[in-house]
């Protein structure tokens, strides 16, 4: 089940969206950064308070056997919703959760009268840019620079983002 993240909510997404990108534990799954940044930590309470308290945002979170093991960032910019984080347990992927946090996003997007999705993906992360294109995403041929910060990971080589885009209606 899908619905809006709140406060009370922090600490177990912060467990689930570094588990699902840093350290040992993303090794489980297969949307891992490790080999990309150093480190175990991807975001923390002030940085995710600060994304949940941004104009226009909100994080949906799939809740499974009564824990959170799938999440997703949404923020209207404009005519689009930008579309982060989307992360699901390494215990529990490839079981169709990212899809349904996706599909979720879209009929958000569309409820907020949106033009397209659109989202950042590390340029590197083929296999993940794949997936999204599987499912309607698009290079719309822009790159920007990956914001590098060592509190949230050291990177093992340059990295930048592609923009990647999927019209909605």
């Amino acid at each position: 089940m899908t619905t809006i993240a709140t406060a009370i909510d922090i600490p177990e997404l912060i467990q689930l969206i570094n588990s699902a990108y840093r350290g040992e534990a993303s090794r489980k799954g297969w949307t891992t950064e490790a080999d990309l940044l150093e480190g175990d930590l991807r975001i923390d309470d002030g940085s995710l308070s600060q994304l949940m308290n941004q104009p226009g945002a909100v994080i949906l979170k799939f809740v499974s056997d009564n824990n959170i093991t799938g999440c997703v960032y949404l923020e209207k910019q404009g005519k689009d919703l930008y579309l982060g984080t989307l992360s699901v347990s390494p215990a529990v992927q490839a079981q169709g959760i990212g899809k349904k946090l996706l599909n979720a996003a879209e009929e958000y997007g569309k409820q907020q009268e949106c033009r397209a999705i659109v989202m950042n993906v590390i340029s590197l992360r083929e296999e993940l840019i794949n997936w999204y294109v599987r499912h309607g995403y698009k290079r719309n041929g822009e790159t920007k620079p990956f914001p590098y910060n060592d509190k949230f990971g050291i990177a093992t080589q340059p990295l930048e983002f592609v923009v990647l885009e999927k019209k909605l209606g």
